[in-house]
């Protein structure tokens, strides 16, 4: 991609690559999170007249292959992106970002050691799952001739209503949400690396994509 105008903005996307541990300058470990940053490029600017809303449009993740269609070549090419991107996000606005063009790279500068960040991920799918370790229900009696041991029990009423009431805590697929964690603090930026070391644990799996998002303290 050609050289153009870099940027700062409040949100970043990046990749999580795995839990680690930091020692920071007091020699004392940490648990952190490692999150590789692609280079993001502005891929078009939404407005309040135009579109309805404010936002600035991301593309990263270049594609290798040439099966992309003339749409996605034509929308990005003000990006550099000849083959099209893997991935394109949205980073909402109140307003007109200023100083924001098409074809602008958002630097990995745009967090800092020290501050603080709210990650949006997707948990893990973890399937099918009963009460008790969906909803940590503590089940019945394992043995004597109990025939309840794991099962959800009655989930009906009396007469009236006789039903099931909305929000009943049953069997179903565990995991697989949009998880946002509060207030983590960012350890360290490598932009050598493009590496992002966050402290604690982030929602999602090995090389799925989290949304950082800067918090003003």
């Amino acid at each position: 991609m050609s050289e153009a105008k870099s940027i700062e903005l409040e949100i970043l996307f990046a990749f999580k690559v795995g839990m680690s541990s930091y020692y920071d300058d007091n020699g004392e470990m940490q648990s952190a999170t490692v999150l590789r940053y692609e280079p993001m490029v502005v891929s078009q600017l939404k407005t309040s007249e135009k579109d309805g809303y404010s936002a600035v449009q991301v593309a990263f993740g270049p594609k290798r292959a040439k099966r992309t269609g003339k749409s996605e070549k034509n929308h990005l090419k003000g990006t550099g992106f000849e083959n099209g991107a893997y991935f394109v996000r949205e980073i909402r606005t109140k307003s007109a970002a200023e100083g924001v063009e098409v074809g602008a790279h958002i630097s990995i500068a745009s967090l800092k050691a020290g501050d603080t960040v709210k990650v949006t991920g997707t948990s893990k799918g973890k399937g099918f799952m009963g009460v008790v370790r969906r909803w940590n229900n503590a089940g019945g009696p394992g043995a004597h001739g109990s025939g309840f041991h794991r099962s959800p029990g009655s989930s009906g009423n009396r007469t009236w209503p006789g039903r099931v009431m909305p929000g009943k805590k049953f069997p179903g697929h565990l995991g697989d949400e949009t998880v946002t964690v509060k207030n983590l603090s960012i350890l360290d930026v490598v932009p050598e690396e493009n590496v992002i070391i966050v402290r604690g644990a982030v929602p999602g799996a090995a090389n799925s994509l989290v949304k950082l998002t800067k918090v003003r303290v």
